[in-house]
């Protein structure tokens, strides 16, 4: 028998190439860590990872073993949270994605929307990247993702749902500050600063794809930081940003949010799924997204029976 622990740290070291990092975020001795993972190496046969005075690296044994092991680790994660809802007595999961801000817009209203009409049914909220959902969908990690455009996924269904404004964040004290709405060509010559975290690669594709036109490379930082922290940095003088519509609902000391002037400023947003998927918590969360969209009314929640 495998174990699962020892398959889990492996991961671990895989991730930070370091058997010492892991011990650290496990907050365990790095011995220990290492006695696992080569005891785990002894019961495969295969060593997983090259040792020496550099560092380490995965084999390719190890890099495939643990490509395979991942996903199955997070069924098995997934199986334990379902079997804890049901403990509770709840009548499903599901698993969405979001890339935009939940501060304010549509998608706040809808995950307010369906947790007040199905109580009983758990809901796991996952951040990340556009390419990281679609992936996620595939391999049926996730039920439904949020992101922005209209993405071409092979073998999954998707809807446009809302369309929301793209705004420039800008320290209170900037030129531009003062006015009702900013032009692309008025940025071109701007130092922007994204996170390295998503929704941060979209924002970084979007100023590029915007300032072509003017033949400009614009000037792009990069931070390993959150969308809060990155707020103070514009207001410190960084550099300006890009943000959704909703996430202009929080507001930031000493900056401001000035809506972009143009039609293509406006992005629409999508509902990604796999037409295959037969969960019924799904089934009601489209439905639900579908009615918000058109303006009906919230279907009625449903009458529970024991």
């Amino acid at each position: 028998m495998i174990d699962l622990v020892s398959v889990t740290q492996a991961l671990l070291v895989a991730e930070h190439l370091s058997f010492s990092r892991a011990a650290q975020v496990l907050g365990v001795r790095q011995s220990a860590v290492s006695r696992r993972v080569r005891a785990l190496e002894d019961k495969l046969g295969v060593s997983l990872f090259e040792r020496d005075s550099t560092g380490v690296r995965l084999t390719e044994a190890g890099r495939r073993f643990l490509e395979r092991t991942r996903p199955a680790l997070s069924e098995i994660d997934h199986a334990m949270k379902a079997a804890a809802s049901a403990g509770r007595g709840a009548e499903g999961v599901i698993r969405i994605g979001i890339l935009a801000s939940v501060s304010g817009g549509y998608l706040r209203n809808l995950l307010g929307s369906y947790r007040e009409h199905h109580p009983a049914i758990a809901m796991e909220i996952v951040e990340g990247s556009t390419s990281e959902h679609l992936a996620r969908i595939t391999e049926r990690h996730l039920d439904v993702a949020f992101v922005a455009g209209t993405p071409l996924a092979a073998h999954c269904d998707s809807v446009v749902l809302w369309e929301a404004r793209v705004f420039a964040a800008l320290p209170e004290h900037h030129v531009l500050a003062d006015g009702d709405a900013i032009h692309w060509e008025s940025l071109k010559d701007e130092d922007f600063i994204v996170s390295r975290a998503a929704p941060g690669p979209e924002i970084h594709d979007y100023i590029v794809r915007r300032t072509t036109a003017f033949g400009r490379s614009p000037s792009i930082e990069r931070h390993g930081v959150g969308g809060e922290t990155l707020m103070h940095l514009v207001a410190l003088g960084f550099g300006i940003s890009i943000a959704s519509e909703a996430a202009t609902a929080t507001r930031y000391p000493e900056v401001v949010f000035r809506p972009l002037a143009t039609a293509e400023d406006m992005l629409p947003y999508s509902a990604v799924w796999l037409p295959g998927n037969d969960n019924p918590a799904l089934r009601r969360f489209l439905s639900l997204a579908r009615s918000l969209a058109s303006g009906r009314p919230a279907p009625d929640a449903p009458k529970w029976v024991s």
